[in-house]
């Protein structure tokens, strides 16, 4: 069943989705006026809903009974370092699928990449799309807050409640496991994930003076967005199964 996404100050039992919302429904999908969809609010709340009018650029739609999906524990934030290319939308895609609930994207001093503050926001309102059309496609109910690209220290002097955890290369990192099942009663975790040459000595430091915790990641040297992956289905496969 077609999924479309309905935000939470639309939601009411006769309700009109977005105009690109709309235009997908009835210029790509064709779907008519009787036929069933599901929406979400991107805050855990979906339902079953008729199309009841259709115009080409306008939907409207009857709710039926709403479902409330649980929060996931832990909350997870993932502090990405952005690669370059498209690397970071295939991120965001798969971070989707594992629950995550914010989208950090970093700026340190080994990525490629740089944001002025106009790029970033523009960049953030891209990944924020393509978070959308992943919770659209895997059946996730909430989506996850992507911010605005920021750099690396500045993010590590912001407060963080919850577990820390920086994956590092550098020597006294503890396997991955270690640190999470020491972590396993926390509400909150972030991770933190480095570019393709890992995190510089400085800014490993900074992570640990701000309550990092250092996790290896295996014997092998893993590029970011496969780093990014293995960390967040070990913490939901650890902590949620």
């Amino acid at each position: 069943m077609a999924r479309f996404h309905l935000p939470p100050a639309a939601w009411q039992t006769i309700a009109r989705l977005e105009e690109e919302e709309s235009r997908h429904c009835s210029q790509v999908l064709r779907l008519s006026t009787g036929d069933d969809i599901t929406v979400f609010d991107g805050c855990g709340r979906s339902a079953k809903a008729t199309i009841r009018q259709v115009s080409k650029n306008a939907v409207a739609i009857e709710l039926g009974e709403e479902i409330l999906d649980d929060t996931p524990r832990p909350i997870i934030t993932l502090a990405q370092a952005v690669p370059k290319g498209k690397t970071m939308d295939w991120i965001i895609e798969k971070a989707v699928e594992l629950g995550v609930s914010r989208i950090i994207p970093l700026v340190t001093r080994y990525t490629i990449v740089k944001y002025d503050a106009s790029e970033a926001i523009k960049k953030s309102e891209k990944w924020q799309k393509v978070a959308l059309e992943a919770c659209k496609q895997c059946g996730q109910n909430r989506m996850p807050q992507v911010e605005p690209p920021v750099d690396g220290r500045i993010f590590l002097s912001q407060p963080r409640a919850g577990g820390r955890i920086i994956a590092s290369l550098a020597p006294g990192a503890l396997p991955l496991k270690q640190v999470i099942d020491e972590l396993a009663t926390e509400e909150e975790i972030t991770i933190m994930i480095g570019p393709e040459g890992d995190f510089s000595n400085e800014e490993t430091q900074w992570a640990l003076d701000a309550g990092y915790r250092p996790a290896a990641l295996g014997s092998l040297v893993l590029r970011s967005e496969t780093a990014a992956l293995y960390a967040l289905a070990s913490l939901r496969c650890l902590l949620s199964c």
